[in-house]
């Protein structure tokens, strides 16, 4: 196929991403809410890690090939930061909900625009700092401070973003070094060690009617990653990210039709900023490339 087939034929496959994770989201949202967060996270990353050892080692030839990289403690750290992020996330999905949790996590690009500078020195131009401080800007209007609504749990929710942006600077570090199969291994693998560590000791029954949820949660992770790696196998990177923002599009109407919640006017207005800021950011990076 031509460049132009895949890439529409990749943004396809990131739609269908988008649409999985924000089930997964859902469910992560439903199970959290009755059990706790760690052991949610924990069964989650097991699943995970069974999916990506079995996708590397055949990608690689063996597990051991699938491991190897001279950056061990850039890798470690880049999954300890994921798994940390996954439960902020989740957490923020209980406290506050899909709708603004989501809004505030959309921010995650501008934070990476803004550190690509000290932590890979790229140069961000002055249209790119602009369109960073609009961004932020949207933020602001999504917590809106001072008005005597803003909630506490929405600093979860920014965290997560934040975690999320470090852990996506620190991946871009390491593919200078690393293959991305590479990268993908230490991700699940390390994730699922340090969920185990912490999470066994938060382990609660569960009833069975969960444990189909709990099934559900663990496929859509797989299959979610499965279209991801797809989608980044046939299609250029730059043409399909604007399009990552249907996670948020999914997630939000999930929010409002199965868990009730409230698109208030200021959460719309401000995501439209951040996504408009975003979308910004990424064509100009794709430019300067």
């Amino acid at each position: 196929m031509s460049q132009e087939q895949n890439n529409r034929l990749g943004i396809l496959l990131m739609v269908c991403t988008c649409f999985v994770f924000a089930i997964q989201d859902g469910i992560s949202r439903h199970l959290a809410a009755e059990y706790n967060v760690l052991m949610v996270v924990m069964i989650r990353y097991w699943f995970f890690a069974a999916f990506v050892m079995t996708v590397t080692a055949r990608r690689e030839g063996s597990l051991r090939a699938a491991a190897r990289t001279v950056q061990p403690v850039l890798q470690i750290t880049r999954g300890v930061l994921l798994a940390a992020e996954v439960c902020v996330m989740v957490t923020a999905f209980v406290l506050l909900g899909l709708v603004e949790s989501l809004a505030i996590f959309a921010g995650y690009p501008l934070i990476v625009a803004a550190l690509s500078g000290p932590v890979l020195g790229e140069q961000v131009g002055w249209r790119r700092w602009t369109a960073i401080g609009i961004g932020f800007v949207g933020i602001l209007v999504i917590l809106k401070p001072g008005h005597g609504v803003f909630s506490p749990y929405a600093l979860v929710a920014l965290c997560s973003a934040t975690l999320f942006a470090i852990y996506s600077l620190l991946t871009r570090l390491a593919a200078r070094k690393d293959k991305s199969s590479t990268s993908f291994f230490w991700t699940g693998t390390v994730g699922a060690v340090v969920m185990t560590a912490i999470g066994i000791f938060h382990w609660e029954p569960m009833a069975t009617s969960n444990w189909g949820w709990m099934a559900a949660l663990c496929v859509t992770g797989a299959f979610g990653h499965y279209l991801l790696i797809r989608c980044y196998e046939v299609a250029e990177a730059s043409a399909v990210q604007p399009f990552t923002y249907l996670h948020l599009a999914f997630g939000a109407t999930f929010g409002v039709v199965i868990f009730g919640e409230a698109l208030r006017s200021n959460v719309l207005a401000g995501t439209l900023i951040v996504v408009s800021a975003g979308i910004f950011t990424l064509l100009r990076e794709r430019g300067q490339r």
